[in-house]
């Protein structure tokens, strides 16, 4: 039996009889350790034709290295420094089929399942009710000339950049007051960095305000709380798995959320020495480089920033009733990236 498994190529399709026993030492290799299969049957049902363009031990091995942040991606691949074969993203994404057969790819497929779960069921909780807005548009929904567009039986047309309008329309026009929308978002954005994705899905919420915007961040304390809370009990294997393979540390967070405005922000960046206006906008570098100081003080990854400075802000923000020059707006910060977490109060006449 064993000189006839052996001969048969890898991804062949087959049906094994056995017994399910207890090993003597963990398996380490496999993804359950601590069981084994004693075979007593093994029938190929079909045999690979076609060699695989790739080997799964390969494509399962962990990262020798950080990819950066920015720089256009060539095709070309660099050899690994420990002189283990893996497999590169050229070949992954032509035979994607295959790719996402590793327990890694899995698992973030589970977790990013997950998230759309929690996000949904935490504001379903709060009174919001879910939307779908409409992806093909007249004109820009943000302002900007960052669109796909496209021909509309001989209109201008564009694809959706963002379901603000709408959002804003249900929630503060037609009483709906709280809604969420999860949804593809288009952005014709000619940008080599992992910050800036033509497609992407956005997970987008809008709800009236009956005070003060505090309210909004209150909300978004508690929803993400809830989603970090929810993927640390419920998909613990999951992200076990992808650190298997893409090595991280666990996100640290507060309960509160932090908040700082934009001002303590800019005055802890001078303070390390980094030049920083608080009225300009933040860089990749400077905003990068805030992270690691709040990390460190602060002993939080994940944080959000108001008072922004109204001239970097869309043209709806709303401006700061105490400071014409700051608005009534803010932005999350977390270990990757900021931008596509952002909110704000909005004029309204």
């Amino acid at each position: 039996m064993i000189k006839y498994v052996a001969t048969l190529p890898s991804e062949s399709v087959v049906d094994v009889v056995g017994t399910v026993t207890v090993p003597d030492q963990p398996v380490d290799s496999a993804t359950q350790k601590l069981v084994e299969i004693s075979i007593t049957k093994f029938h190929c049902v079909s045999k690979t034709c076609a060699p695989m363009p790739f080997l799964m031990e390969d494509a399962c091995r962990p990262d020798c290295g950080k990819e950066t942040d920015v720089g256009e991606y060539t095709g070309e691949e660099k050899a690994s420094e420990d002189g283990l074969v893996r497999v590169g993203q050229e070949v992954r994404l032509d035979n994607r089929w295959l790719d996402l057969r590793t327990p890694a790819n899995q698992s973030i497929f589970r977790i990013e399942s997950m998230v759309g779960h929690l996000f949904r069921e935490n504001l379903m909780k709060k009174g919001f009710v879910e939307i779908h807005t409409p992806k093909l548009i007249g004109g820009a929904s943000e302002g900007g000339s960052e669109v796909f567009k496209l021909d509309y039986f001989g209109q201008e047309a564009c694809l959706a950049m963002s379901p603000q309008l709408h959002k804003q329309m249900t929630a503060a026009c037609s009483g709906f007051e709280r809604v969420f929308e999860t949804g593809p978002v288009f952005r014709a954005e000619n940008s080599n960095t992992r910050r800036h994705l033509c497609e992407f899905t956005g997970m987008d919420l809008e709800m009236a305000i009956h005070e003060h915007y505090d309210e909004v961040l209150e909300v978004f304390s508690d929803l993400f709380i809830y989603i970090f809370d929810g993927l640390n009990e419920r998909c613990k294997s999951e992200l076990e798995r992808v650190r298997e393979q893409h090595p991280f540390e666990d996100l640290k967070y507060c309960r509160p959320t932090l908040k700082i405005s934009y001002a303590e922000g800019c005055k802890l960046l001078r303070e390390a020495g980094i030049d920083q206006d608080d009225y300009e906008d933040l860089s990749t570098k400077n905003e990068k480089k805030l992270g690691e100081i709040v990390r460190e003080k602060y002993d939080t990854d994940f944080f959000f920033m108001d008072k922004y400075p109204l001239a970097v802000r869309p043209f709806y923000t709303m401006p700061c009733p105490e400071n014409p020059k700051l608005s009534n707006s803010f932005d999350f910060f977390y270990p990757w990236s900021r931008n596509s977490l952002r909110g704000s109060a909005y004029s309204r006449t």
